[in-house]
């Protein structure tokens, strides 16, 4: 036993010999580099941090490996949640930009809308529907402005294309609108060739319940030369919808039997599928 440990105690005076005489050996290098002239000690640091980067990529790579085992390492119900979490967020980011996207363009359209208000030195306020009756689908809208911003009955509807109809009813912060077709707004109209009128007559209702682009305009007089293509607008008369704004075209007519008057139907200038903004114009 005491030969073993005679045989350990050698051994650590041998290992603190090494380490003492490494030391030195270090020191002497430092000392040795610090000496040299600029240009041979930057040389021989470039010689010496050559040998030591091998070292540096060996622990870059093991640190990168021990990464790699550390996520693989992990429940797999803990990344099946990362996923799922990961999902729901980029669903949301996609919802987001639609949002974004759809508020830009209704921005822009209220921003030609007003436009256009003023360059027609139309009084009055933009508002956005925001519904439709489901028992009355193509005959009414709803719009968010109310008693709150001025609205009250039979002020006029209309958009850039033309007539739309008038307010119906008001509460407080929304409005019902009757469009044209519905037998609530009744429209006393002009059939205009160029700017001469050629009859009077009045927008009475749909011209068909599988059309809803097309409306009655009855009590033309017999032999008036109405003819399809003429331009109708609105004529003024009972105070509601001011003159010449524009309902549609003719599209054709016919003598009513056993009367003096002539119907005709007319092509609404307005799209009613596309409504998302209005102009509700104030007295």
């Amino acid at each position: 036993m005491k030969g073993v440990g005679n045989v350990d105690a050698e051994t650590g005076r041998i290992l603190k010999r090494t380490e003492y005489i490494t030391f030195v050996v270090i020191a002497l290098v430092a000392l040795l580099l610090l000496r040299l002239p600029g240009s041979v000690s930057s040389r021989a640091k470039l010689a010496l941090g050559s040998l030591f980067v091998p070292l540096f990529g060996l622990s870059a790579s093991g640190q990168a490996l021990a990464d790699r085992v550390a996520l693989l390492a992990q429940p797999k119900t803990r990344l099946v949640t990362e996923v799922e979490r990961l999902r729901k967020e980029n669903a949301e980011l996609k919802i987001h930009l639609l949002q974004a996207d759809d508020a830009l363009r209704e921005n822009e359209r209220l921003r030609s809308l007003v436009g256009w208000a003023r360059a027609h030195q139309l009084k009055g306020k933009p508002a956005r529907v925001i519904g439709r009756d489901p028992a009355n689908w193509w005959r009414n809208i709803t719009i968010n402005l109310g008693r709150r911003d001025g609205l009250t009955p039979d002020l006029p509807v209309l958009t850039p294309d033309g007539l739309v109809g008038r307010i119906a009813e008001v509460s407080e912060t929304r409005a019902r609108v009757a469009l044209l077709g519905d037998p609530a707004c009744r429209v006393a109209s002009l059939v205009q060739e160029g700017k001469q009128t050629v009859d009077t007559g009045i927008i009475s209702g749909a011209a068909s319940a599988t059309d809803v682009t097309i409306v009655d305009l009855s009590y033309l007089s017999r032999g008036s030369g109405v003819k399809p293509g003429q331009m109708v607008v609105t004529s003024g008369y009972g105070e509601v919808f001011p003159r010449g704004i524009l309902i549609g075209h003719l599209v054709d007519y016919r003598p009513m039997e056993y009367g003096l008057y002539t119907d005709a139907r007319v092509k609404l200038a307005v799209d009613f599928n596309r409504l998302d903004e209005v102009w509700v114009l104030m007295r």
